[in-house]
């Protein structure tokens, strides 16, 4: 093996981070899992010691030291955002390969270059978060991804929200009570409604990812027939297509291009009913051509990485 041919992708998601390493010819060496790289809940020091602790796992599993490994792209959620944060993030992610032969990214472009191969198109994630990326001719493009306070439609923490909203105007009378309000009680362990209060947001509430987990109740009450939860999906798969649109509109695609479309994320990739939906919704304009992934987001990080080595 010549480390001078190996290739590290990190793809740090909302929930995990996914670290990669493959070879010239693209073969996949090695894979680990750590948590979280989100540094908005982790802090920097909880980043710096996830991509140490993968850096590190990786290179135990091939014999190697950092140093060896020809590229890496490190692909953070969030990265981009924050001028003050990025260039910390860029540099304890020098500090942990040792040497500058790395790049780092926003987390949204493993997942163009994971389904897409590095090919010009589009890719919506819409997992824990969402945001749209994609790349034509040179000219590349973000779209959503604002953050889970007010943006990241069509996402698990925004499908939960709506759903958590849904429970509450349930509970107090403002809708009529589905097995969204039952599911909810059951799967919270709630022996009063208003408790509901202290379990997201009390001193021992849930963060990001917890929150974002609660979509699958709003999945299984929707399966139940739980009409509310059905249009909480409907709008998600609505928002998610409006970013797709937006997105092949700035990259400059015209009417008469087909332009590749791709998607990663587990509500995409999982939830079938918002699946189709977003399916549906994209039929009903020009020129989308449904791409299934060809790579999963980890992968893809490896992939840029070689690809911006000029593999």
């Amino acid at each position: 093996m010549n480390p001078r041919n190996l290739y590290l992708g990190i793809d740090g998601g909302g929930t995990k981070t996914e670290f990669v390493c493959i070879d010239q010819a693209g073969e996949c060496l090695v894979r680990h899992r750590e948590p979280t790289t989100y540094h908005l809940q982790v802090g920097l020091d909880g980043a710096d010691r996830v991509i140490r602790n993968g850096i590190g796992a990786i290179c135990a599993a091939l014999d190697i030291a950092p140093t060896d490994i020809a590229q890496a792209f490190f692909g953070l959620p969030a990265f981009g955002e924050d001028s003050e944060a990025d260039p910390q993030l860029v540099k304890l992610c020098g500090a942990a390969m040792g040497h500058d032969r790395y790049t780092c990214g926003n987390d949204m472009i493993c997942g163009w270059a994971g389904s897409l191969a590095c090919a010009d198109g589009i890719n919506l994630v819409a997992g824990t978060g969402s945001i749209g990326y994609g790349e034509r001719q040179g000219r590349s493009a973000r779209v959503g991804g604002w953050g889970e306070i007010f943006s990241d439609e069509g996402s698990a923490y925004w499908i939960a929200l709506q759903g958590l909203n849904a429970f509450t105007r349930m509970s107090d009378g403002r809708l009529n009570k589905g097995p969204l309000y039952r599911i909810f009680r059951e799967a919270l362990s709630l022996d009063d409604d208003l408790d509901i209060c202290s379990r997201i947001m009390g001193e021992h509430g849930l963060q990001r990812d917890g929150i974002a987990a609660l979509a699958s109740i709003v999945a299984t009450a929707a399966d139940t027939g739980d009409a509310t939860a059905r249009d909480i999906q409907i709008r998600a798969a609505d928002e998610l297509v409006r970013m797709a649109i937006s997105l092949s509109r700035t990259l400059g695609f015209s009417e008469e291009e087909t332009v590749p479309l791709s998607w990663s994320g587990g509500v995409l990739r999982n939830v079938r009913a918002v699946q189709d939906a977003f399916r549906g919704g994209l039929s009903r304009h020009r020129g989308f051509d449904i791409v299934e992934p060809r790579h999963d987001p980890g992968y893809g990080a490896a992939l840029y990485a070689r690809h911006i080595a000029g593999g």
